[in-house]
């Protein structure tokens, strides 16, 4: 049997992220334009055939993930939620301006901590803490599907999706920062018996606007 197909989604526009602030576990839904471009995002997909899907407990997963699956005929296969999946805690830095914390940190420290692999922000999570939760389930959890020849759709967010494409590209510690996962954007990966990449493909909606970083 075929291994199935691993379809990443990081959900689009929320109204934190409009608003330049860090989101991190706080639950904020969509923007209109978010909304508007999660449907065109289920465009990107259309020639997949999805049989199940994920998304973290946090809303603007679920409403980035529900329109794609309406834009492609497909609402109502299954889908699973889990808190392993959710974004980042950023603790203290939660609903800060991300302009006035580069101001505030300046850019060297605002950096390791908005990128680098085991960077500590006080009261919240490391990217490799994100790592911690996140890899156990997509291996327990998500890989048996795959293995069961099943395509997955998964809708999550920026930062649990850099930790599982460490483990799905198998890229060491101090390469994560170089990691990135746009609004707008959406992975189709092969993968092997251990939930690792054997083939990546890049879809990405046409619109600059929706390019923005985390």
């Amino acid at each position: 049997m075929d291994i199935g197909k691993l379809i990443i989604a990081r959900h689009h526009e929320s109204k934190w992220n409009k608003l330049g602030v860090w989101t991190g576990s706080r639950d904020i839904g969509l923007t209109q334009h978010g909304k508007e471009m999660s449907i065109k995002m289920g465009a990107l997909i259309k020639d997949t055939r999805v049989d199940c899907a994920f998304a973290s407990q946090q809303v603007r997963s679920l409403e980035t993930l529900t329109m794609m699956l309406e834009a492609i005929g497909r609402p109502n296969i299954p889908i699973e939620r889990s808190q392993a999946l959710d974004e980042r805690d950023y603790g203290d830095y939660t609903g800060k301006n991300k302009l006035e914390m580069k101001q505030l940190l300046g850019k060297e420290a605002y950096d390791r901590v908005h990128r680098e692999w085991d960077c500590p922000i006080p009261n919240g999570e490391t990217i490799k803490m994100v790592y911690e939760r996140a890899v156990p389930y997509y291996k327990n959890v998500i890989l048996p599907v795959l293995l069961a020849g099943k395509n997955v759709l998964m809708v999550s967010h920026g930062n649990a999706i850099r930790a599982l494409m460490k483990y799905i590209e198998n890229i060491p510690d101090k390469e994560v920062r170089n990691l990135e996962m746009l609004f707008g954007s959406v992975i189709v990966y092969g993968v092997d018996q251990i939930g690792q990449m054997t083939s990546k493909e890049t879809r990405e909606l046409k619109s600059r606007e929706s390019h923005m970083h985390a």
